[in-house]
Protein backbone atom coordinates (compact mmCIF):
# COMPACT_ATOMS: atom_id res chain seq x y z
CA UNK A 1 0.00 0.00 0.00
CA UNK A 2 1.23 3.49 -0.82
CA UNK A 3 -0.08 7.00 -0.40
CA UNK A 4 0.87 10.55 -1.32
CA UNK A 5 1.49 13.48 0.99
CA UNK A 6 3.49 16.73 1.05
CA UNK A 7 7.02 16.98 2.36
CA UNK A 8 6.75 20.29 4.20
CA UNK A 9 4.99 23.64 4.39
CA UNK A 10 4.28 25.53 1.17
CA UNK A 11 2.23 28.57 0.26
CA UNK A 12 1.10 30.41 -2.88
CA UNK A 13 -1.37 33.20 -3.65
CA UNK A 14 -3.34 34.87 -6.42
CA UNK A 15 -5.82 37.73 -6.79
CA UNK A 16 -9.35 37.26 -8.13
CA UNK A 17 -11.47 40.42 -8.59
CA UNK A 18 -9.45 42.28 -5.96
CA UNK A 19 -9.75 39.48 -3.37
CA UNK A 20 -6.42 37.88 -2.45
CA UNK A 21 -6.47 34.13 -1.90
CA UNK A 22 -3.52 32.55 -0.08
CA UNK A 23 -3.24 28.77 -0.09
CA UNK A 24 -1.14 27.20 2.67
CA UNK A 25 -0.41 23.48 2.95
CA UNK A 26 1.23 21.47 5.73
CA UNK A 27 1.87 17.77 6.39
CA UNK A 28 -0.02 16.65 9.51
CA UNK A 29 -0.47 13.24 11.11
CA UNK A 30 -2.97 13.94 13.90
CA UNK A 31 -6.11 15.96 14.44
CA UNK A 32 -4.18 18.07 16.96
CA UNK A 33 -1.48 18.92 14.42
CA UNK A 34 -4.10 19.92 11.86
CA UNK A 35 -5.97 22.17 14.31
CA UNK A 36 -2.69 23.76 15.44
CA UNK A 37 -1.77 24.56 11.83
CA UNK A 38 -5.21 26.04 11.11
CA UNK A 39 -5.01 28.21 14.23
CA UNK A 40 -1.49 29.33 13.28
CA UNK A 41 -2.64 30.48 9.83
CA UNK A 42 -5.64 32.23 11.36
CA UNK A 43 -3.40 33.97 13.87
CA UNK A 44 -1.07 35.15 11.11
CA UNK A 45 -4.03 36.45 9.07
CA UNK A 46 -6.26 38.07 11.67
CA UNK A 47 -7.41 40.74 9.23
CA UNK A 48 -8.52 38.21 6.62
CA UNK A 49 -12.26 37.77 6.06
CA UNK A 50 -12.11 33.96 5.81
CA UNK A 51 -9.72 31.07 6.51
CA UNK A 52 -11.29 28.10 4.78
CA UNK A 53 -9.68 24.71 5.44
CA UNK A 54 -9.77 20.98 4.80
CA UNK A 55 -7.62 18.08 5.96
CA UNK A 56 -7.40 14.32 5.56
CA UNK A 57 -5.69 11.96 8.04
CA UNK A 58 -4.80 8.44 6.92
CA UNK A 59 -4.41 6.45 10.17
CA UNK A 60 -7.47 7.80 12.00
CA UNK A 61 -9.52 8.07 8.79
CA UNK A 62 -10.51 11.64 9.68
CA UNK A 63 -11.76 14.12 7.09
CA UNK A 64 -12.64 17.68 8.15
CA UNK A 65 -13.46 20.90 6.34
CA UNK A 66 -14.92 24.34 7.06
CA UNK A 67 -16.35 27.16 4.94
CA UNK A 68 -15.45 29.63 7.74
CA UNK A 69 -18.31 31.98 7.00
CA UNK A 70 -18.46 31.59 3.23
CA UNK A 71 -21.76 30.30 1.72
CA UNK A 72 -22.20 26.62 2.50
CA UNK A 73 -20.35 24.33 0.11
CA UNK A 74 -18.30 27.06 -1.59
CA UNK A 75 -15.10 26.82 0.45
CA UNK A 76 -14.17 23.77 2.51
CA UNK A 77 -15.72 21.17 0.23
CA UNK A 78 -13.96 22.43 -2.93
CA UNK A 79 -10.64 22.37 -1.04
CA UNK A 80 -11.32 18.85 0.22
CA UNK A 81 -12.27 17.67 -3.26
CA UNK A 82 -8.93 18.87 -4.64
CA UNK A 83 -7.08 16.93 -1.91
CA UNK A 84 -9.12 13.82 -2.70
CA UNK A 85 -8.62 14.20 -6.46
CA UNK A 86 -4.85 14.46 -5.92
CA UNK A 87 -4.96 11.36 -3.70
CA UNK A 88 -3.31 13.09 -0.75
CA UNK A 89 -3.35 12.03 2.90
CA UNK A 90 -1.90 13.39 6.15
CA UNK A 91 -2.22 16.90 4.77
CA UNK A 92 -4.00 20.11 5.77
CA UNK A 93 -4.74 23.08 3.50
CA UNK A 94 -5.95 26.51 4.60
CA UNK A 95 -7.07 29.00 1.95
CA UNK A 96 -7.11 32.53 3.34
CA UNK A 97 -9.22 35.21 1.67
CA UNK A 98 -8.68 38.94 2.00
CA UNK A 99 -11.95 40.35 0.67
CA UNK A 100 -11.52 42.93 -2.09
CA UNK A 101 -15.04 44.33 -2.09
CA UNK A 102 -16.36 42.49 -5.15
CA UNK A 103 -18.69 39.51 -4.68
CA UNK A 104 -17.68 36.41 -6.63
CA UNK A 105 -20.93 34.45 -6.42
CA UNK A 106 -21.12 30.80 -5.39
CA UNK A 107 -19.55 29.50 -8.60
CA UNK A 108 -16.75 32.03 -8.44
CA UNK A 109 -16.02 31.20 -4.80
CA UNK A 110 -15.95 27.47 -5.50
CA UNK A 111 -13.47 27.96 -8.35
CA UNK A 112 -11.34 30.38 -6.31
CA UNK A 113 -11.02 28.09 -3.29
CA UNK A 114 -10.27 25.11 -5.51
CA UNK A 115 -7.58 27.15 -7.22
CA UNK A 116 -6.23 28.32 -3.86
CA UNK A 117 -5.75 24.72 -2.79
CA UNK A 118 -4.24 23.65 -6.11
CA UNK A 119 -1.74 26.53 -6.20
CA UNK A 120 -0.54 25.60 -2.70
CA UNK A 121 -0.11 21.97 -3.75
CA UNK A 122 1.73 23.02 -6.91
CA UNK A 123 4.17 24.93 -4.69
CA UNK A 124 4.71 21.90 -2.44
CA UNK A 125 6.88 18.84 -2.91
CA UNK A 126 4.62 15.80 -3.27
CA UNK A 127 5.98 12.55 -1.84
CA UNK A 128 4.77 9.05 -2.60
CA UNK A 129 5.11 7.00 0.56
CA UNK A 130 5.62 3.23 0.38
CA UNK A 131 5.81 0.56 3.06
CA UNK A 132 9.54 0.03 3.53
CA UNK A 133 12.27 -1.42 5.71
CA UNK A 134 15.84 -0.34 6.31
CA UNK A 135 18.34 -2.99 5.23
CA UNK A 136 21.84 -2.61 6.68
CA UNK A 137 24.55 -4.56 4.87
CA UNK A 138 28.14 -5.05 6.06
CA UNK A 139 30.57 -6.34 3.45
CA UNK A 140 34.27 -6.32 2.66
CA UNK A 141 35.67 -3.74 0.25
CA UNK A 142 36.20 -6.49 -2.32
CA UNK A 143 32.45 -7.19 -2.43
CA UNK A 144 31.28 -3.58 -2.30
CA UNK A 145 31.12 -3.09 -6.08
CA UNK A 146 29.20 -6.31 -6.65
CA UNK A 147 26.65 -5.55 -3.93
CA UNK A 148 26.25 -1.92 -5.04
CA UNK A 149 25.42 -3.05 -8.57
CA UNK A 150 22.40 -4.96 -7.25
CA UNK A 151 20.72 -1.94 -5.66
CA UNK A 152 19.03 -0.35 -8.72
CA UNK A 153 17.34 -3.61 -9.70
CA UNK A 154 15.47 -3.72 -6.40
CA UNK A 155 14.37 -0.04 -6.33
CA UNK A 156 16.37 0.49 -3.15
CA UNK A 157 17.37 3.94 -1.94
CA UNK A 158 20.86 4.38 -0.49
CA UNK A 159 20.63 6.13 2.87
CA UNK A 160 24.33 6.04 3.72
CA UNK A 161 27.68 4.39 3.01
CA UNK A 162 30.12 4.08 5.88
CA UNK A 163 33.66 3.18 4.85
CA UNK A 164 35.56 1.88 7.88
CA UNK A 165 37.17 -1.53 8.38
CA UNK A 166 34.40 -2.92 6.21
CA UNK A 167 31.75 -1.13 4.18
CA UNK A 168 28.42 -0.56 5.89
CA UNK A 169 25.61 0.15 3.40
CA UNK A 170 22.25 1.35 4.69
CA UNK A 171 19.36 1.03 2.26
CA UNK A 172 15.66 1.87 2.30
CA UNK A 173 13.85 -0.91 0.46
CA UNK A 174 10.18 -1.33 -0.44
CA UNK A 175 8.82 -4.08 1.79
CA UNK A 176 7.83 -6.32 -1.11
CA UNK A 177 11.45 -6.32 -2.37
CA UNK A 178 13.26 -6.94 0.93
CA UNK A 179 13.30 -10.75 0.86
CA UNK A 180 14.45 -10.94 -2.76
CA UNK A 181 17.21 -8.37 -2.17
CA UNK A 182 18.58 -9.96 0.98
CA UNK A 183 18.55 -13.38 -0.69
CA UNK A 184 20.44 -11.99 -3.68
CA UNK A 185 23.01 -10.26 -1.46
CA UNK A 186 23.52 -13.49 0.47
CA UNK A 187 24.04 -15.42 -2.77
CA UNK A 188 26.39 -12.86 -4.33
CA UNK A 189 28.50 -12.62 -1.16
CA UNK A 190 28.55 -16.40 -0.62
CA UNK A 191 26.87 -15.89 2.75
CA UNK A 192 29.59 -13.56 4.03
CA UNK A 193 27.56 -10.32 4.06
CA UNK A 194 26.04 -9.41 7.42
CA UNK A 195 22.47 -8.21 6.96
CA UNK A 196 20.12 -6.53 9.40
CA UNK A 197 16.50 -5.59 8.59
CA UNK A 198 14.48 -3.00 10.49
CA UNK A 199 10.79 -2.93 11.35
CA UNK A 200 8.38 -1.70 8.70
CA UNK A 201 7.59 2.00 8.18
CA UNK A 202 6.48 4.37 5.43
CA UNK A 203 9.28 5.93 3.39
CA UNK A 204 9.66 8.34 0.47
CA UNK A 205 11.55 6.97 -2.54
CA UNK A 206 11.58 10.16 -4.63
Amino acid sequence: MSFKTVKDFASASFVEKKSEFIGSVMPVKTNEEAVAFINKIKSENRKARHNVYAYILRDSNITRYSDDGEPQGTGGMPVLEVLQKEGLYDVCVVVTRYFGGILLGTGGLTRAYSRGCKTALDAAKIMEMHLAKTVSVRVSYSLYGKISSLIPSFEAKVLSNDFSDDVNIKLMVKSENVDDLTEKITDESFGIAKIEVSDEYYGDFA
